[in-house]
């Protein structure tokens, strides 16, 4: 009895040193976040929040940091919804029609699972300069809205729909597209949750691509925004900064606890598989 009560005390102690771990860098954020510029360089240095929240105000009117962030968030949704809808309608055509060229079909699209962002960049960018589409909203949401990853998701939980639904479906006289609507995406909705997690904090997070495609201020996102509040010719004010920073976390961590339950579960139908 004894040995089980210390075992179950040290596992208690690993997971909250290594939450703690994990953590401190964003504890450590915002602590410098509330701190004036010399008490961030003081020694030996101070670990704990001042009442000073001027910091926020100034890395909101540095870099116009509102308007990026209302770009990051409009484009984030907007490239999420589209990369939901795009990874529906691909697997369920992979999954429930047959047609020529399907297996080649799916074997490209994991294909581009290995080519990310910066590995065709170049080529991207060649493309989007002829469509005219630099410094558009356009350039920044086109390029994401197709999802190898998503359509992988939905291909594996379709899998899992028993096809005596399907057929059950079709003697009642169900329309593929009412079958998707009505059956599959209902009992998908906890994938869905999971890829809308994934997805956004994915786009939230973009910078070279926003760096290349943008060239003026009100087109500019978050992570570029933040970029721009580091100084290269004087002293970095860190309280500034950090505020920056924490103020850029705040969307994702509220899409996260919204979403946080599908999120969970979806991840746990997938282990299931």
């Amino acid at each position: 009895m004894a040995k089980k009560r210390i075992k179950k005390i040290a596992l208690h102690f690993l997971i909250i040193f290594s939450v703690l771990v994990v953590c401190a860098p964003v504890l450590l954020a915002i602590i410098i976040s509330t701190q004036t510029l010399a008490e961030v360089f003081s020694y030996p240095p101070k670990f704990t929040p001042s009442r000073n929240f001027s910091n926020y105000g100034a890395a909101l009117k540095n870099v116009n940091l509102v308007r990026m962030m209302l770009n990051s968030t409009f484009i984030a949704i907007i490239v999420t919804l589209g990369k939901i809808i795009m990874s529906l309608l691909a697997a369920f055509a992979f999954t429930h029609f047959k047609f020529k060229g399907k297996n080649i079909l799916f074997f490209v699209v994991l294909v581009t699972l290995l080519l990310p962002i910066p590995v065709r960049i170049v080529a991207l960018f060649d493309i989007v300069s002829k469509l005219k589409w630099i410094d558009t909203y356009w350039g920044l949401i086109v390029p994401f809205l197709a999802s190898a990853t998503g359509t992988f998701l939905f291909i594996q939980r379709f899998k899992m729909v028993p096809m005596e639904l399907l057929d059950a479906a079709k003697m009642d006289g169900c329309s593929p597209m009412r079958y998707l609507l009505q059956i599959l995406i209902p009992v998908s909705a906890n994938t869905i949750g999971a890829l809308i997690v994934i997805e956004f904090i994915y786009i939230w997070n973009q910078y070279l691509w926003p760096l290349m495609a943008t060239n003026s201020k009100h087109m500019r996102v978050v992570q570029i925004g933040v970029k721009m509040l580091i100084q290269t010719e004087s002293i970095n004010n860190w309280g500034i900064i950090m505020a920056g920073v924490v103020m850029t976390m705040i969307p994702p961590l509220v899409v996260f606890f919204v979403m946080q339950e599908s999120f969970m579960r979806g991840f746990a139908l997938a282990s299931e598989k």
